[in-house]
């Protein structure tokens, strides 16, 4: 196989693929076509043809209806499998016109007739390359119409989301209070009565009750939270100690789960950089609980922190009940948990995780998520070193 280039100064370079067995007919196309500006390369036969396409960028192949071996047909219905959006032009005899008709039927650009008018075939040929760049241009532009409705769509479900938590905050949050001031006055008023009957189921009413209404106004403030922009207080920040802090105040919760928070990686003196650590902390503390609700009575916590490229990187790994693969798809959409009993689970309002990637992806950081179900999870953040205000 022969590969002849030539640079095209117009910088539109058709790169071309003349197939034919008879080899001085090839090589005194090949020299036409280049003086045209084309970069042309060769082959003798279908199976070479196919072996070039395999490894090279091809634009337009030029392929000889009539060779040895594997005809141009077969070559051809080879390319259309598994090259659709490739250019084929026929060469045909004069006794061949039909076949080189049944080959644009089947798909090809066009077929000429040997012995072949240069520039005719080079017209062609140019004609075949301003429509694949066509075809090329018209599928970039729907993939990006894809991706823009894509872009849209979550753009709009955060408005209307904020739109809703605003709407919430001001409508829900003012019964809430109501319920919870009336709920307090019942408790006291049975505990100050006297023999009631059923006196430990009311309380275990009003329990539900309050429960019920912690958790709604957790709702609306993690809404809330993430719909009001406020900037980010960069400042100095010893992370190591930030997330040694804020396992001090899951404590309680891991206590009653008798779940041990442990380091894999060796405690350093400081570990600073410089970030809004309000923020990171509310990360910590959603991946921490999510973590401690993840796992069965003395499960395991393990944390690892590091530097990267630049970026400080935190793990926080538990051996819980892993998540399955459909629902990774899910978790960072807002109101999503894999929680049980979502109705009288204190925590589970499904959007942990949706604020945790908000505020990671805000802080020009990443998030990256592994898990099996049975095996546990492991969340990995890393944020910039340095962050400007």
């Amino acid at each position: 196989m022969e590969i002849n280039t030539l640079e095209n100064d117009t910088g539109k370079v058709v790169r071309v693929l003349l197939v034919d067995d008879e080899e001085s007919y090839r090589n005194a196309i090949a020299r036409r076509l280049e003086r045209r500006n084309m970069v042309v390369s060769q082959a003798p036969d279908g199976t070479s043809c196919l072996e070039y396409l395999s490894g090279n960028e091809t634009d337009v192949v030029v392929l000889d209806m009539k060779m040895p071996g594997m005809s141009g047909m077969e070559t051809f219905k080879t390319i259309n499998k598994y090259y659709p959006g490739l250019k084929v032009i026929f060469l045909t005899g004069n006794a061949a016109v039909a076949e080189g008709v049944e080959g644009i039927k089947t798909g090809a650009f066009d077929y000429l007739s040997k012995p072949v008018e240069i520039d005719h075939l080079a017209g062609k040929i140019r004609q075949a390359w301003e429509l694949k760049r066509l075809e090329a241009a018209r599928e970039r532009d729907k993939i990006f119409r894809r991706r823009l409705e894509k872009r849209m769509i979550h753009t709009q479900r955060l408005a209307s989301l904020g739109t809703m938590s605003t709407g919430i905050a001001h409508e829900i949050n003012n019964p809430l209070a109501i319920i919870k001031e009336s709920a307090g006055f019942m408790r006291m008023v049975i505990e100050d009565s006297g023999q009631i009957p059923e006196k430990e189921m009311l309380f275990k009413g009003l329990e539900k009750i309050e429960k019920s209404v912690d958790r709604a106004r957790r709702i609306t403030h993690q809404l809330l939270g993430y719909v009001r922009k406020h900037g980010h207080e960069m400042t100095p920040v010893d992370i190591r100690q930030l997330t040694e802090d804020t396992v001090v105040l899951i404590k309680q919760k891991t206590q009653a789960k008798k779940v041990s928070v442990q380091w894999d990686t060796e405690s350093e003196h400081q570990m600073l950089m410089h970030t809004d650590p309000f923020q990171v902390r509310q990360v910590l503390i959603n991946l921490l609980e999510n973590a401690v609700d993840a796992v069965d009575t003395n499960g395991q916590i393990r944390l690892a922190l590091y530097r990267k490229d630049q970026s400080v990187c935190l793990e926080v790994r538990d051996n819980g009940s892993g998540i399955t693969p459909e629902n990774m798809k899910q978790i960072f959409d807002p109101f999503f948990t894999t929680k049980p009993n979502v109705a009288e689970n204190e925590s589970g309002t499904g959007l942990g995780l949706f604020v945790v990637h908000k505020i990671i992806t805000g802080l020009s950081g990443s998030i990256h998520v592994e898990s099996e179900p049975g095996q546990g999870t492991t969340f990995k953040i890393c944020l910039p070193e340095w962050q400007s205000d």
